[in-house]
């Protein structure tokens, strides 16, 4: 597949990322994000898993396990608690720098060297969202900026590590998915019972917004996330992260009537063009996802 349309559906993740709020706020039941992560990732993990009918072996279990940690199991926690600590949009600001530190991450993991195009893009990323998100509030919350810092440390080094590590031979994104959503939602199981306790009563609307997050915004979204990685730089699949918090605001002025005004349509403008410059890659399109020390497909247990 060439790389523009590569680019478009991998895309469609961040995009589908960007309604969870809404289907948060609309459909399901208030204040429970860790029952809400578990719902997406668990459930989600599991079905892939039994499509692909392919578990991990030797080493991919633990790479599986800090895969999915990262990516997931640790990234839906904090990602809540620093959107439930901070005001209005910081949580998105904070994580718009992820561009930023994917670079300097490939630097050092990778060997690529970013450049100044790059670096300069993903600063008028980051502002632009802002202008789009951040509205006026209190005093920050140290913890909240804590989480946010670390939620978006945590899915810049999986993003990172899932280009570094590539796949087992044999082994497809649909397979790699399943093992990360299954590993994180293992993860985030036992918090959110602690935290939260037991689930809460569902009605039909709550049953349809969590089938919506499990299927097409966790399962087929993360699916295309690291079939994009696979695919493309990991600088490259990371500028499309802006598309979520501007996709929330379209969705919120189309489906919730919250206005829009020019500052936020001219940071729009300008995180979307960020976005569009972050896909000029090199010239010669990445290798695909492998890892030619692992044995191919026959060797891996089938469930």
């Amino acid at each position: 597949m060439k790389r523009p349309a590569t680019v478009l559906l991998t895309a469609l993740a961040p995009v589908s990322w960007g309604t969870t709020y809404a289907v948060t706020t609309e459909f399901l039941p208030a204040d429970r994000p860790l029952f809400t992560a578990l719902t997406r990732a668990l459930p989600a993990g599991l079905l892939l898993l039994a499509i692909a009918r392919v578990l991990p072996r030797g080493a991919w279990w633990g790479k599986a396990a800090v895969l999915g940690a990262l990516n997931i199991g640790a990234f839906f926690p904090l990602l809540f608690l620093s959107a439930y600590r901070l005001p209005g949009g910081m949580a998105a600001v904070v994580g718009s720098v992820g561009p930023l530190l994917v670079a300097g991450l490939s630097a050092v993991l990778l060997g690529q060297r970013p450049t100044a195009r790059t670096l300069l893009t993903g600063i008028l990323a980051a502002f632009g969202v802002s202008l789009v998100v951040l509205k006026a509030a209190g005093a920050l919350d140290a913890l909240g900026l804590l989480a946010a810092l670390a939620s978006t440390v945590s899915m810049s080094a999986g993003t990172v590590l899932t280009k570094k590590w590539g796949r087992p031979e044999g082994v497809g994104p649909l397979a790699l998915t399943g093992w990360q959503l299954t590993a994180g939602g293992l993860l985030v199981a036992p918090v959110a019972f602690l935290v939260e306790g037991a689930p809460p009563a569902l009605d039909g609307r709550a049953v349809g917004g969590y089938l919506y997050l499990a299927l097409a915004n966790t399962a087929v979204a993360y699916w295309l996330w690291f079939r994009g990685i696979g695919r493309l730089t990991a600088t490259q699949v990371t500028f499309l992260g802006p598309l979520s918090p501007l996709t929330a605001a379209v969705v919120g002025w189309a489906a919730l009537g919250q206005a829009l005004t020019a500052v936020q349509l001219a940071g729009m403008a300008l995180a979307f063009g960020a976005t569009v410059a972050g896909q000029r890659g090199p010239r010669t399109a990445p290798a695909p996802l492998a890892s030619p020390a692992v044995p191919a497909r026959r060797s891996y247990v089938r469930t």
